[in-house]
């Protein structure tokens, strides 16, 4: 604390110059919001893949299995009822092109519609399992490629680097794509054992599953930022997405509060957004206009973390040579 007192260091990159930056990086270049456009236009007003016929089959299923008394009644009906509800959504599949944690921020992918301007949307429906496990595999795949593709042309428009050419951008979506590969692994591995430990805790005691929830919570809040920051370096330092995990890691690590605060303020002020652009029915043309309004603002924090992540990247290396240097000469 002393070296902070003897020599003149400057402050960290600030929250809101980061996020203003953003919105008039977006603002100059509002092309780059186009990506989220047409994947909610494709939403809104294209087909839909359904799985109701297939969720109907199911639930059939577990009647066979109820009057064979294989499983017991009240467990047999708990299943029916919360796949019963699934079937009231209509859900579109095709909402599953938003990926995490590297995706196209989509508005559409988090409403069930109730019809558009044009009609009712062609539907198709998926009739079996393997069907369906091919395309939500397949839609999961092409929303990582259109992700990448998304994040990079924001980076390159946010940090203005010309380095950033088309060869950069083949090799960043291929580290970006094998990245949120590595996450799914990642959360099937550590999420399972989680979710099932969870629901021992609930059957046990309510009090209990409380307790896990929020030693839960507290895991999550340190997590948090290096998932958030994890593609980041693909884009914005041109690292493989090791070196981009472990860039993530080692900004967590020295900036957590900070970087929390920042990633925080980004969900807040994201999903804050969506509560006014949802506000218009699907059948409605006004919901073209939270459409555009969400694309503008998700694109306009996204850029604000290239930003953000870069400037903190540059203060943490010249306060972390200040502190090694100071170190150095005190030993000698």
């Amino acid at each position: 604390m002393k070296f902070l007192n003897d020599e003149e260091i400057t402050p960290p990159p600030g929250i809101l110059s980061s996020i203003k930056s953003g919105f008039d990086i977006t603002a100059n270049q509002i092309w780059i919001i186009l990506f989220p456009i047409l994947l909610d236009l494709f939403l809104w007003l294209g087909p839909h893949l359904e799985v109701n016929k297939l969720l109907s089959t199911v639930i059939k299923q577990f009647d066979t299995l109820a009057n064979e008394g294989l499983v017991p009644v009240a467990e047999i009906q708990r299943v029916q009822e919360s796949l019963s509800e699934l079937l009231s959504l209509n859900i579109n599949l095709l909402s599953i092109l938003r990926t995490f944690p590297i995706g196209v921020s989509s508005l559409m992918g988090q409403t069930v519609s109730s019809g558009t301007p044009l009609g009712n949307p062609t539907v198709y429906q998926v009739e079996s399992a393997f069907a369906f496990f091919l395309w939500v595999s397949g839609l999961t795949f092409l929303g990582w490629i259109l992700g990448s593709l998304y994040f990079a042309w924001v980076a390159k428009a946010s940090l203005q680097d010309k380095e950033q050419n088309l060869v950069w951008a083949g090799k960043a979506v291929i580290q970006a794509t094998l990245l949120a590969i590595i996450w799914l692994i990642a959360l099937f591995a550590f999420g399972t054992p989680l979710l099932l430990l969870f629901s021992i805790f609930a059957q046990i005691n309510a009090s209990l599953a409380q307790v896990a929830l929020i030693f839960l919570a507290l895991f999550a809040m340190w997590i948090i930022v290096p998932i958030f920051f994890s593609a980041h370096g693909i884009f914005a330092k041109k690292e493989n997405l090791f070196r981009s995990l472990l860039s993530s890691f080692h900004l967590s690590r020295f900036t957590l509060p900070t970087s929390s605060f920042f990633v925080i303020s980004v969900i807040i002020l994201s999903q804050g957004f969506n509560f006014l652009w949802l506000t218009p029915s699907s059948s409605s043309w006004m919901m073209l206009v939270g459409i555009l309004g969400h694309a503008f603002i998700t694109t306009a924090l996204l850029a604000a973390s290239f930003i953000y992540y870069r400037d903190m990247n540059v203060w943490l290396e010249v306060l972390l040579e200040k502190l090694e240097s100071k170190t150095t000469s005190a030993q000698v």
